[in-house]
């Protein structure tokens, strides 16, 4: 880490983590010492305040490649909708909220060492500038084995971004807070670079004065595909925790993809009172992720990759809320069946670079993922997305192709030898 040009904080900030996770002290968070979330604030019915988003600036977590999906560089360059990608869509919100409000926040991404070049090129590009860093970069730390070593293979797959808990140290080691200060910045709204409904909305800030909180978190009700999805919940003192799947006992299963019980899922959207991040936020709870060493080769060495989500803040930090969204909020691409979801007639692009969805209940849809599941695969064998308005479910198995034209009504099962 050193050799790479780490600093001492980060070294520090990792080995502490190493030594939790050969401790076996990578916290697990049972059911039996939570209780589940009924009832919060709707975001619908808070007061709003348009000029508190003078005092907000727009963070995108952009380091991830979407190698899930089969993409080779930055997740934002994937084209989901009238052709444009997640940066082009991006700007669009951003001029349209301009011409409305007579002034842009700063924007400012959050990139790993894999997607800082590609993603500069790409909004240079675009024509995309501001006097403040357009830019920070997340640290990145060795891959390791489950005895703690570092694992045998090539340098270029040592490495991996530690999860996008990363942020706040990233924040308090790189000078970049101070420089928000010194613009009268005082709230920051994070989301995920693949959420096109993560939008400013100064109701969120606005009630975050009101309280007093150092942190709001974004939730939204669990639907189907949300049983895997990190979800909401108290701890026994009645604080708010986050429980991701990774930190669920294997026995705890059945009962953290219990939707009725476990209602909220977090969105990801997070508003942080700027002034407040200090090193506590760091010493988040550990997420222990396992991986084949080279990600596109199943069969490489299995190593550890130590990470924290930044959601889990909410457990950490004394003054935490969660306020509950409509799923408008939470539109994400994170496989090809949201991809073709959001590429279809259930959704239109507005002026204001918005996703509008059609349909208060869109499909489930589920595409085989032997066929499906990797871009390549996907871009070959979706010639034209088929009309969803009338669709309550799609199923696809098989080698199917969807040509242009198709109109899929009620529940529909295409299957092909």
């Amino acid at each position: 880490m050193r050799e790479k040009g780490c600093s001492p904080e980060q070294i520090r900030r990792f080995c502490s983590r190493v030594e939790q996770f050969l401790n076996d002290s990578a916290g697990e968070i049972p059911e039996s010492e939570i209780q589940p979330v009924r009832d919060i604030p709707k975001l619908k019915e808070l007061e709003a305040n348009p000029e508190i988003l003078g005092r907000t600036a727009v963070i995108k977590l952009n380091g991830g490649l979407g190698t899930s999906m089969g993409l080779q560089g930055p997740k934002g360059l994937l084209e989901v909708k009238n052709g444009k990608d997640f940066y082009a869509i991006l700007l669009e919100q951003r001029r349209y909220f301009g011409k409305v409000h007579d002034f842009q926040p700063p924007l400012i991404f959050m990139n790993s060492f894999n997607t800082e070049e590609e993603t500069r090129a790409r909004l240079t590009a675009l024509g995309f500038e501001q006097d403040l860093p357009w830019s920070f970069l997340q640290s990145q730390v060795p891959k390791i084995t489950e005895e703690g070593e570092l694992p045998e293979g090539p340098e270029e797959y040592a490495w991996c971004p530690p999860g996008h808990g990363d942020i706040y140290a990233s924040l308090l080691d790189g000078g970049l807070l101070e420089k928000l200060r010194a613009e009268g910045i005082r709230y920051l709204f994070v989301s995920n670079i693949d959420n096109l409904g993560a939008v400013l909305d100064s109701r969120a800030p606005a009630f975050m004065e009101r309280e007093g909180l150092s942190f709001l978190m974004e939730v939204t009700r669990r639907g189907e595909n949300d049983r895997k999805g990190g979800h909401l919940a108290r701890s026994k003192s009645g604080g708010l925790l986050l429980r991701e799947v990774a930190q669920c006992p294997k026995s705890d299963l059945e009962e953290f993809q219990n939707i009725e019980k476990h209602r909220f899922f977090n969105t990801n959207n997070l508003w942080i009172a700027l002034d407040d991040i200090d090193e506590s936020w760091t010493e988040l709870p550990l997420i222990v992720n396992r991986k084949p060493l080279i990600p596109q080769d199943k069969s490489s060495q299995q190593v550890i990759q130590l990470e924290q989500a930044m959601g889990a803040a909410i457990g950490i930090v004394g003054r935490a809320g969660a306020v509950e969204v409509e799923r408008d909020r939470f539109l994400p691409v994170k496989t090809t069946n949201e991809l073709l979801l959001l590429r279809s007639d259930l959704y239109r692009l507005t002026e204001a670079g918005n996703l509008e969805a059609r349909t208060e209940r869109p499909p489930k849809v589920s595409l085989d993922p032997k066929y499906f599941k990797m871009i390549q695969d996907y871009n070959k064998r979706v010639e034209s997305v088929p009309s969803l308005m009338n669709c309550e479910s799609l199923t696809v198995e098989g080698p199917v192709t969807l040509h242009q034209g198709l109109d899929l009504e009620g529940h529909a099962h295409l299957r092909a030898d």
